[in-house]
C-alpha cells in the first residue's frame, strides 16, 4: 500500500488529527484496566515460565508492600540493574503501586555507570541480579542514597536453565541484601495503600547514553508512556492476539515502551529471553509465536544470519518495526526477500518516549531518490515536527536542518538540570541533534547526527549516505563511516564493515564499489574489515568508537 493509499496520514504528519484520544492518563491505571477485564491473559513467558496478570497484580502487590514496609514512599525512586527478567516487570509496576518512580539501568554498566545513575537519580532502592551485586553494586552502594538492597536471580521464573544463557550461573545470597522471590512471599496477599497520578507525573527516569556528555536522567511521564503504547497499538494494528517479542533490553526506551507498555494495554503476551542471543531468539520465536516486536537493525541482520533460519521459522511476525539506528533500503529490500517480511521504520528518542515517527503498518517507505534514504516515517498524533537551519528557523520540505519535536511524547525535561532542560528543551520543543529533512508529502528522512558530519576539504560527506551504498553490496554485513584526520583534506572518509559468513570482499574491491556510485569526495578512500562492528547493548553501531580506534 503506498502513502497515497492512506490520505489521512496527511492529517497525522502535519500534526493536526484531532481523532486520537489516549485512553488513559497513568501507567498504573492502564495496567489495572488490563488486569480487570483480563486477568488470566498471559502477561509474560519465559522459556518455559508463564505469568497472567492476575500473577503480576499479585506478585507486584507484595513487592509494593515489601517496598514500603522498608521506608520507600511516594517520588522515591528505584533502580532496576536488570537483564530481561519477569522480575523487571513485576518490579516496574510494583514502584508505581509505592508512588514510585523507577530508574532503568543498563546492566552492561560498571561501578563509574553505576554510581553516577544512583547518584544522579538519588534512588533509596535497589533491585539487581546477584551476578550485578556481585560483580558490580556491592562496591557502590555504600557511597550513595540507596539503603535498601534486593537481589535475584536469572534463573527464578522458569526452569529450562538454557546452558547457552546461563551456563555459570548459580544462585547466590549476599549479606546486607534481601531475596526477591522471600520477601514476596513474606508479603503475599497484602495490598499497598492505593496510589494514583497525573499525567505529568514522572514514571521513569530513563538516562541518556552519555554519547554527547554525562548521561542525563530523561523524566518520562506517565502521559507520555501511555500515549506511545497507544500510539504503537493503533498504528501498528495490535490485538491480544499480537505477543510482543522482547529483543530490545528492557532498560532502554524501547523495551519501556514496545515491549512492556505495548504488552500490557494490548493484553498480549511479553516473550523474553534473558538477554539477546540469535539462537536463543530465534527459538523462543519458534516456540511462542509471537508476532509484534521493535529491535535494532543489527538484531534483524543477526537474526538473518543464525544458521538455519528459515521463512517458517519467522512466519508469525506480521509486524516488524526497527529503530534505534537507521536501515539501509538494501538491507530492508534483502529482508524481505529472504523471510517475506517488510521492516518498517519507527524513529524516536529517549526524550521523545520511543516513537515519534512510524511508518503505519502495511505501508511500504518511500526511498528518497536524491540521498538514497529510507524514510523513518510520519509523525505520530498530535505530534508537531519542523526542520530547522542552525538560527532557528523552519526550513522549507526538501531542506536538510535540524530535526525539532514537540508533542505529547516529549518529557517535561532533565531530572535535575535546568539548564540542560533549557538549551534541549526551550519551550516544549526537543532539539533533537539529529539532522534530516522532509519531503512534499510530509514523509521524515534521517541524514545523520549533527555531529557525525565529515568535512572533507570543504565538502559536507554524511556518513549514512556511504553506509547505504556499502550495504548495496553482497558481502557486507554491517557497515559504519567515520571521518578521520588528512594532511591534505582536513578529513577524509574511512569505512569500516563486517562481512557475512562464507563471503569474502577486499577493501579495495569495496572502495571501488563505492568510487563507482559516489561522487569523487565522498567515497571512502580506506576500508577496514573486521570481525565485529562495536555496538550499545540496543544494537546501535558506535562511530564514536571508531573514531577513537581510527585515531
Amino acid at each position: 500500500m503506498s502513502y497515497d493509499d492512506r490520505p489521512w496520514l496527511g492529517r497525522y504528519a502535519a500534526g493536526q488529527a484531532t481523532d486520537f484520544e489516549p485512553e488513559f492518563t497513568d501507567a498504573l491505571a492502564m495496567f489495572r484496566a488490563s488486569v480487570a477485564d483480563c486477568p488470566d491473559s498471559v502477561a509474560v513467558k519465559y522459556f518455559d515460565g508463564v505469568l497472567t496478570l492476575r500473577e503480576i497484580d499479585e506478585l507486584s502487590d507484595a513487592f509494593a508492600v515489601a517496598l514500603q514496609a522498608n521506608g520507600f514512599t511516594r517520588g522515591d525512586r528505584i533502580a532496576l540493574y536488570l537483564q530481561n527478567v519477569p522480575q523487571f516487570v513485576i518490579a516496574l509496576v510494583a514502584a508505581w503501586k509505592a508512588g514510585g518512580i523507577v530508574v532503568p539501568v543498563n546492566p552492561m554498566s560498571k561501578t563509574r555507570e553505576l554510581t553516577h545513575h544512583l547518584k544522579d537519580s538519588g534512588a533509596t532502592a535497589l533491585l539487581c541480579l546477584e551476578g550485578l551485586y556481585a560483580g558490580v553494586a556491592r562496591d557502590v552502594v555504600g557511597d550513595t542514597d540507596v539503603r535498601f538492597v534486593v537481589t535475584t536471580s536469572e534463573l527464578d521464573y522458569q526452569s529450562r536453565d538454557d546452558e547457552r544463557i546461563f551456563k555459570g550461573i548459580e544462585r547466590t545470597r549476599h549479606e546486607g541484601t534481601s531475596d526477591f522471590v522471600e520477601l514476596i512471599a513474606a508479603h503475599a496477599g497484602v495490598r499497598p495503600e492505593p496510589v494514583s497520578y497525573e499525567a505529568h507525573d514522572v514514571a521513569f527516569l530513563t538516562y541518556t547514553s552519555g554519547t554527547t556528555g554525562t548521561p542525563k536522567g530523561a523524566m518520562n511521564t506517565h502521559g507520555n508512556v501511555t500515549y506511545n503504547a497507544q500510539v504503537y497499538r493503533d498504528w501498528c494494528g495490535l490485538s491480544s492476539d499480537h505477543g510482543v517479542l522482547g529483543v530490545a533490553p528492557l532498560f532502554h526506551i524501547t523495551g519501556l515502551i514496545a515491549h512492556i507498555s505495548v504488552s500490557v494495554l494490548t493484553r498480549g503476551p511479553l516473550v523474553l529471553a534473558y538477554r539477546f542471543d540469535p539462537g536463543v531468539m530465534l527459538d523462543a520465536i519458534r516456540e511462542h509465536r509471537p508476532a509484534f516486536t521493535v529491535g535494532a537493525i543489527t538484531v534483524f541482520i543477526a537474526l538473518s544470519n543464525t544458521p538455519g533460519a528459515t521463512r517458517a521459522d519467522l512466519a508469525s511476525m506480521t509486524t516488524v518495526y526497527s529503530g534505534s539506528a537507521p536501515i539501509s533500503p538494501a538491507i530492508a529490500q534483502r529482508f524481505e526477500d529472504d523471510f517475506g517480511i517488510y521492516l518498517h521504520n519507527v524513529y524516536g528518542l529517549t526524550e521523545t518516549t520511543s516513537p515519534s515517527h512510524l511508518v503505519p503498518r502495511g505501508v511500504h517507505a518511500p526511498v528518497d531518490p536524491v540521498s538514497g534514504a529510507l524514510s523513518v516515517g510520519v509523525p505520530g498524533p498530535g505530534t508537531m515536527v519542523r526542520i530547522q537551519d542552525d538560527d532557528g528557523n523552519d526550513l522549507p520540505p526538501g531542506e536538510i536542518g535540524e530535526i525539532v519535536t514537540s508533542g505529547p511524547e516529549v518529557v517535561l525535561g532533565y531530572w535535575n538540570k535546568p539548564d540542560e532542560t533549557a538549551h534541549a528543551l526551550a519551550g516544549g520543543q526537543l532539539r533533537t541533534g539529529d539532522v534530516g529533512f522532509m519531503d512534499e508529502r510530509g514523509w521524515f528522512y534521517i541524514v545523520d547526527r549533527k555531529k557525525d558530519l565529515i568535512n572533507a576539504a570543504g565538502y559536507k560527506v554524511w556518513p549514512r549516505e556511504v553506509e547505504d551504498v556499502l550495504y548495496e553490496h553482497a558481502a557486507v554485513r554491517e557497515a559504519a563511516v567515520v571521518g578521520v584526520p588528512d594532511e591534505y583534506r582536513g578529513e577524509t572518509v574511512k569505512a569500516y564493515v563486517s562481512l557475512k559468513p562464507g563471503t569474502t570482499a577486499t577493501p579495495d574491491e569495496l572502495i571501488a564499489h563505492c568510487r563507482d556510485r559516489l561522487a569523487a569526495y565522498k567515497y571512502p578512500r580506506s576500508v577496514e574489515v573486521i570481525d565485529e562492528l562495536p555496538k550499545t547493548v540496543t544494537g546501535k553501531i558506535l562511530r564514536r568508537e571508531l573514531r577513537k580506534q581510527a585515531g
